[in-house]
């Protein structure tokens, strides 16, 4: 019989919806307050006028009473506002409350017209203090006269009650926005509002804590709710990842009480994982000191507006801080990880490599692989040519081709060699493109090993052809990785990954 906290669990995850910040958006959108008689077209107008006029008391006076009434007023008023009327509000504070550059001008141009101090200890006397207090007070003004208005409301908004977690719910709206349209003004905004999130977010201001199946109903609904990597299915999935040999430690900020700002997820286990199946649904775990592994599987964030903000770095470091102290018998710290970018990469090259005349076309199989993928097709109309047969089995909706051993087996080598090269040859702006591989290899992770049909679920198929990696995180290598990678593009990688990889002449990479 389920017990209460499996009920409430439960309950909660099937009446609430798993996006809270878009649940939210839908419901305030569709919601008016009560009481308001008036012609309905005027309302949403009003409603603009009223938060408009709170957001600017909220910046502009200095009497605290008066301020905590207007930041009440427009971070309540915000929430039911439509999105029409939400990206006014936005557009309006990044374009009406950013810094006066008139003034900066003028500011600047006095200080080009001082003359500079000179550096020598007898010429400094009553004159030259009286010149350097000249740029001092000059340096002093611009430096505020550099800050945006809406800096004010920032900074006090952090300081409100709820304010922290209404800044998150803002720079999100922001960045749904910023995925329509390119306006400067709100690129600006959201930058200067991201750097305040990460000034208030650092390790300092945030609590490690380990969650339980012994913690309240509504944290686990939300760690139901948030899981982004491996949908939890069931309760006892859920207790499952919360008992023996496994660990779920979240970070936790005084200013949002009872909701992780972000949580990761570990099991203990002999060996390094190979499948998500060992993570996941093996049963039973082993004994805790028989374990000598410790396998990060899934890291998700739960507020769509700290996007860029890395708190999944210092979480990770201090996990294994905890672990190390706490498990003396575990000494292996690894990933088993998604690649969510591979076949949306694959398919593309695929499709260039079947343009005839195309500048982009390349020979992506070799002779032996498309014979194997030939001879495993069977002759069936699953294309005339290798490319053919895996443009079409990798774009079936049914993913048919993982229930048959022989087309498996034919696609496992050219699909891991592909794979192999998009994590370590396929770059963005000097990084890798895949976005899984750039936030590891930039926390000082090193790419160890591929896991063929690591992953046969619809997702794990679709993203990557089922295909898994592990990342391994070296205690005694890890900020000289991180940062050979961060300024150089370096990639560490095992002996293993490396021996997929091939140079233009056919020979292994060293």
């Amino acid at each position: 019989m389920m017990n209460k906290k499996g009920l409430a669990i439960l309950m909660r995850t099937k009446m609430r919806p798993l996006s809270p910040s878009s649940s939210k958006l839908n419901q305030m959108q569709g919601s008016q307050p009560e009481g308001d008689k008036g012609d309905a077209s005027l309302l949403p107008q009003r409603e603009l006028t009223q938060v408009r006029e709170s957001m600017y008391s909220a910046m502009s006076t200095n009497k605290t009473e008066i301020v905590d009434v207007a930041l009440n007023d427009f971070s309540q008023g915000y929430f039911f506002l439509s999105a029409e009327n939400r990206y006014k509000i936005l557009l309006s504070l990044a374009k009406e409350y950013d810094l006066n550059r008139t003034q900066v001008r003028e500011l600047m141009e006095q200080h080009l017209d001082l003359q500079l101090p000179s550096d020598k200890a007898e010429d400094s006397g009553h004159e030259e203090e009286g010149s350097l207090s000249a740029f001092y007070r000059i340096e002093r003004n611009l430096r505020q006269a550099l800050k945006p208005m809406y800096e004010v409301l920032f900074e006090r908004l952090n300081t409100h009650p709820g304010g922290l977690k209404f800044l998150s719910d803002i720079r999100a709206d922001i960045l749904c926005i910023l995925e329509d349209v390119n306006i400067a003004s709100l690129r600006a905004l959201d930058s200067h509002l991201k750097e305040k999130l990460i000034t208030w977010l650092s390790p300092a201001n945030l609590e490690l804590y380990n969650i339980t199946w012994d913690d309240p109903a509504s944290l686990l609904e939300k760690i139901v709710a948030y899981e982004a990597v491996h949908p939890i299915s069931n309760l006892i999935d859920l207790k499952r990842r919360l008992g023996i040999g496994r660990r779920c430690f979240g970070y936790f900020h005084p200013a949002i009480s009872g909701e992780p700002l972000i949580f990761i997820e570990v099991a203990l286990m002999k060996d390094v994982a190979a499948t998500i199946q060992e993570v996941l649904w093996d049963h039973p775990p082993i004994s805790e000191h028989e374990a000598s592994c410790a396998i990060f599987y899934s890291i998700s964030s739960t507020q769509p507006g700290l996007s860029g903000v890395n708190l999944g770095k210092f979480l990770i470091k201090r996990v294994v801080d905890v672990v190390k102290k706490d498990m003396p018998n575990i000494c292996v710290f690894a990933t088993l990880s998604p690649i969510p970018g591979y076949r949306k990469w694959l398919l593309s090259k695929l499709a260039s490599s079947e343009m005839s005349g195309s500048a982009f076309k390349e020979n992506l199989l070799r002779p032996e692989e498309e014979k194997a993928l030939m001879d495993a097709s069977g002759g069936s109309d699953m294309g005339s040519s290798g490319i053919d047969i895996m443009w079409n089995l990798l774009t079936s909706k049914t993913h048919e081709w993982t229930n048959s051993p022989n087309l498996v087996s034919a696609l496992r080598t050219p699909m891991m060699r592909l794979c192999a090269r998009y994590l370590m040859k396929e770059k963005k702006r000097g990084k890798a493109l895949d976005s899984v591989a750039n936030f590891h290899l930039q926390n000082g992770a090193m790419i160890g090993r591929l896991n063929w049909m690591a992953n046969r679920s619809q997702k794990g198929v679709t993203q990557s052809g089922g295909i898994m990696v592990n990342y391994i995180y070296r205690l005694d290598n890890i900020e000289d990785s991180a940062q050979a990678y961060l300024n150089e593009g370096h990639i560490e990688s095992s002996s293993d990954f490396r021996s997929y990889i091939e140079d233009d002449n056919g020979e292994r990479a060293d």
